[in-house]
């Protein structure tokens, strides 16, 4: 089982002609809405390739956490680790250029809140694969692995958004993506 430690978002994502320099504002055509993050995107992707696959994270009590939820409960990903908070589902706006190239702001909302707490030891098990990312607090992704390892479960970090980690955490990190 593959225990993905992570954010969950919409996106919010806008195609432009080009991307608008500092001050000036772009107008760009129809907008879409996608369910994203990190985590959740992390977990679709496994659950995709075919592993059992259990989300922990966050997401409000608020239109986006349904539109947000949705595909990864569509896909059979276990979303029983998923708490929902007082604070908004995390969101992404995202302008994309007619080069590919995008510009991206993060409000983390909900993501702020996830904890290694909400996951229960019995989960973290020697047959366990605990994947995570950086958009989640990164002092409680930290704690997880650490835990993880402890209990004999294989622990990936993925560094993106990249951030600062302790050096001595890496020692329970079995395969870092950078």
């Amino acid at each position: 089982m593959i225990l993905v430690f992570g954010s969950i978002n919409i996106d919010v994502i806008v195609p432009v002609p080009r991307l608008p320099r500092h001050g000036e504002t772009v107008l760009g055509s129809d907008y879409r809405l996608l369910p994203g993050g990190k985590g959740a995107n992390q977990a679709l992707a496994a659950r995709r390739a075919g592993a059992s696959v259990m989300l922990a994270g966050a997401v409000g009590n608020d239109a986006f956490a349904g539109a947000a939820l949705e595909l990864l409960r569509r896909y059979g990903v276990d979303l029983d680790l998923v708490q929902p908070v007082a604070r908004p589902t995390g969101c992404a706006a995202i302008m994309v250029g007619e080069a590919g190239e995008n510009l991206i702001a993060v409000a983390p909302g909900a993501n702020a809140t996830v904890a290694a707490a909400a996951v229960p030891d019995e989960v973290l098990r020697p047959d366990t694969i605990v994947l995570c990312q950086m958009e989640v607090p990164v002092f409680q992704t930290a704690a997880l692995l650490r835990r993880a390892a402890r209990r004999g479960a294989r622990c990936i970090l993925n560094l993106a958004p990249a951030a600062p980690i302790d050096a001595d955490l890496l020692a329970d990190i079995h395969l870092l993506v950078a």
